[in-house]
Order: C-alpha cells, then structure tokens, then sequence
C-alpha cells in the first residue's frame, strides 16, 4: 500500500493524476468510510460568487467556449459518462467489462461511493455552475440540478485514477494525464469551475485514503488488481 499513499500525496499536492467501475459485489453498495469523515470540514470553501477569483474562473469558461474545438467538444461530450472504461485508450484492449467482471464489480462500488461525500458538501455551499451564474455560458453536456462544488466527476475521476493507477503502476503516467484530462473537460463542457475541479480531485484523494483503511475495501481492490493484471499477463507483484 506505499504506493497508494505515495499517489495519495502526490494528488493533494496538485500533481497530475490519474483515474476510473466487481460485477455483483453487494450490487454496487458503497464502501464506506469513517463516521466523522466530512468533506465540508475537510475542503476550503469555493470562491464567493461575486469575488475576482469566480470572475476569473468564469472568464476561463468563456474564453473555453469560443477557441474549443469540435474534438475537444466530442471529447468533452464523452467523458461525461463517469466510468472506468473511459480509461480503457491507455490501459490496452483487452480492458473490458466481460473480460474483467471483479474489476468492473469493485469500481462500481467505488464510483457508487462518490455521491454520499459529495453531494453533502454541494448542497452545503450551494455554489452556482457556469451557466446558473452567467447566461452567457452554453454548456455542450447535459444540465445538472446539482450545486457546481465540488465536481462529482473530478472527484470520481480521481477516485478511480488513484486505484487505476496503482494496479498497473508501469502505466501511472499515462493514466494520469488520463485522468487529469478527464477531469478538464469538465471546464471545457461549461459546466463547472476551475476551483471545482481542483476540489474534486482533494476530495477523491481524501476519499480514497479514508476508505483504504478498510479491510474489505482492500480485499476486494487486491482481487480486482490481480485479475487485471491476470488479464494483461503482467506479474502479480510489479
């Protein structure tokens, strides 16, 4: 596990990561984490809205809007799934669900953890996306009834990229620069805020390292682990 908690570091430093969903291990139940774990104690509040900070980040959105091009659009478009499978451009093409049924069941369970965090923390701080805020802004993904902070997806992303990454450790850079563009399209979509992401990707971390506490938790990533790297004939012990 030193190496999870090497990653871990190197997330809340700010350091590009990466990310990404056993097929019926307790139905997607969530793995959970400790009682007095409390993302709005944990993370520092978004900008206020009419502060020069929101101001720059929506410039950020705009200027966005009008230089993406229809690749980073289409790019942006397809990310919004939250999936491990997004990743499967930098694991290899034997990165499948029917191929990997333990891997696609945990990260189920992993993704399926995210919402209970986060969503505790939006409604919190009530913090407005692009496009409450602006009328200018024209998001090319679907609405959210959701608050903007702290991005679910960034925070999933990350979540996934951290344990992605550490079972297949001979490709972290790739899937860091994965994850890391996962989470900027996001910003290029319009539907969050730089400080979004930048939240997210805190949170997934710290989610992670919580949750990595668990002995269940870690049973069933080692069991997903080997059957990948089974799969991708690479050594159990990298």
């Amino acid at each position: 596990m030193k190496k999870i908690y090497s990653l871990l570091l190197t997330a809340v430093c700010g350091v590009s990561i990466a990310f990404a969903p056993l097929s019926h291990a307790k139905e997607g139940k969530p793995f959970p984490v400790s009682k007095d774990f409390d993302l709005i104690k944990l993370l520092p509040p978004p900008p206020p809205v009419d502060s020069a900070k929101n101001k720059e980040e929506l410039a950020e959105v705009l200027t966005l809007q009008v230089t993406r091009t229809p690749e980073m659009t289409a790019r942006a478009q397809a990310d919004a799934e939250e999936s491990v499978w997004r990743f499967a451009g930098v694991v290899g093409p034997d990165f499948k669900p029917e191929k990997l049924p333990r891997l696609n069941a945990f990260f189920i369970r992993v993704l399926a953890s995210e919402g209970p965090q986060t969503d505790p923390a939006k409604e919190f701080w009530k913090h407005p996306r692009p496009h409450q805020y602006s009328d200018l802004v024209k998001p090319v993904v679907k609405l959210s009834k959701s608050y903007s902070y702290p991005s679910g997806h960034a925070t999933a992303g990350t979540m996934v990229g951290i344990l992605l990454a550490n079972m297949l450790p001979e490709k972290r850079m790739e899937i860091a620069q994965r994850s890391a563009d996962y989470a900027n399209n996001r910003v290029i979509a319009g539907i969050h805020f730089r400080s979004d992401i930048d939240a997210g990707r805190i949170a997934g971390t710290l989610i992670i390292a919580n949750m990595m506490t668990n002995s269940e938790f870690n049973a069933e990533f080692e069991a997903a682990r080997k059957e990948l790297r089974g799969q991708m004939g690479l050594p159990l012990a990298p």
